[in-house]
């Protein structure tokens, strides 16, 4: 009898461990440069309250498996170049930028 408890306490613990390790692995911080967009059902409530997307900046959220994922989206700006030609100013004068 005393070998069915002690089986019985070990898978406890092994799952009490198995769901801590999914907690950490599904909680998710989001950086300062970055936003955590989770998608998939995050609304509660009926359809006027539920929503299809949530965006997180600065923050964490833990990712519930199957029904949500998550991305993150870049805040790092970039720099572009435009060649101006002939453009056309107020004043209605041709410059060059």
């Amino acid at each position: 009898m005393e070998q069915y408890i002690v089986l019985i306490v070990a898978a406890a613990i092994v799952f009490v461990f198995i769901l801590i390790v999914s907690f950490f692995r599904r909680y998710k911080r989001c950086p300062s440069d970055r936003i955590l967009v989770i998608y998939g059902k995050v609304g509660k409530g009926d359809e006027a309250e539920s929503r299809s997307a949530k965006c997180i900046h600065g923050g964490a959220a833990f990712i519930w498996p199957v029904i949500q994922d998550y991305s993150f989206l870049d805040l790092t700006p970039f720099s572009i170049e435009i060649n101006l030609t002939s453009a056309l100013s107020k004043q209605n004068i041709r410059v060059d930028v």
